[in-house]
C-alpha cells in the first residue's frame, strides 16, 4: 500500500503551524493580543490543515481549544475598545461640563477674600441652621480688622455676601459668627470664593485656573458655584 504520509518537512511544518498558533493565542489572551489579529490567527489554522497529514490529522479537542483562544483574543480585543471609547466620551463630557464654568464664581473649602481690580469680592459660608443674627469680620493680612458686615438673619444652608472695601491684590480673609433664636452659636462653615479663568486637562486630571490664587484649583474641590 501506498504511503500517503506527507514528507517530514510538511509534517513538522504542520507540528510548527499548531504550535505557533496555540501559543499565539495563548500569548494574545495573556495581554500581547495587539500583535496578532483574529485574521493572523485563522491564517495560522488554514496553514495547520492544509498541510496536515492525512494518516495523522489535526486532533479536533486542539482545534476547539484553539478556536476558543482566537475568540477569548477577539473578545478581549472589543471589550479593551468599548472600554476606550466609554472613557474617552466620559473624559470629553467631563471637560465640556468644566468648561462651561469659565467665568462663573465656584466656592471651595478656605476663608479667602481676594478683591478685584475695582476692590470688590466674593465670599460664601454655610449655616448648620437658621440664625437670627449673622456677623462676617473681615481680616487684613496682619490679622487686623478691615471691616465688619452685619447679614441679619439668614436660613440654614449657603450664602453669599460681598465685600467692595478691598484693594486689589491684598489677600484679605473672614470670619463668620452667627446665632439662633435662642442666642445660642449656630455651626458656620466659610468657603473661598472664586472665579473660573481656565480649565486644565493633565491625562485624566482636570483642574481650574482662578483668578486671585496662582494654584490650580481641583475639580473634585469644589462645593458649589455660585
Amino acid at each position: 500500500m501506498t504511503n500517503l504520509a506527507m514528507p517530514g518537512s510538511v509534517s513538522a511544518a504542520s507540528t510548527a503551524a499548531s504550535t505557533t498558533a496555540s501559543a499565539a493565542a495563548t500569548s494574545g489572551a495573556a495581554g500581547s493580543a495587539a500583535a496578532l489579529t483574529q485574521a493572523d490567527f485563522i491564517q495560522l489554522l488554514t496553514a495547520q490543515l492544509k498541510y496536515q497529514s492525512p494518516a495523522n490529522p489535526a486532533n479536533p479537542t486542539q482545534l476547539a481549544s484553539e478556536f476558543a483562544q482566537i475568540a477569548t483574543v477577539d473578545g478581549i480585543n472589543q471589550l479593551n475598545t468599548t472600554t476606550t471609547n466609554m472613557q474617552t466620551g466620559q473624559a470629553a463630557s467631563q471637560l465640556a461640563q468644566a468648561s462651561s464654568l469659565v467665568g462663573r464664581q465656584v466656592a471651595v473649602s478656605g476663608n479667602s477674600l481676594i478683591p478685584n481690580s475695582s476692590g470688590s469680592s466674593t465670599g460664601a459660608f454655610s449655616l448648620g441652621a437658621p440664625a437670627q443674627a449673622v456677623t462676617v469680620t473681615i481680616l487684613a493680612p496682619n490679622g487686623t480688622v478691615a471691616d465688619t458686615k452685619n447679614l441679619g438673619a439668614l436660613p440654614a444652608g449657603q450664602s453669599s455676601f460681598t465685600w467692595n472695601n478691598g484693594t486689589a491684590g491684598t489677600a484679605y480673609s473672614y470670619q463668620v459668627t452667627a446665632a439662633g433664636a435662642s442666642g445660642a452659636a449656630v455651626a458656620t462653615t466659610p468657603y473661598s470664593v472664586y472665579t473660573v479663568d481656565g480649565v486644565n486637562v493633565a491625562g485624566s486630571t482636570q483642574t481650574f485656573s482662578v483668578h486671585g490664587s496662582s494654584a490650580a484649583i481641583p475639580v473634585s474641590s469644589i462645593q458649589s458655584v455660585l
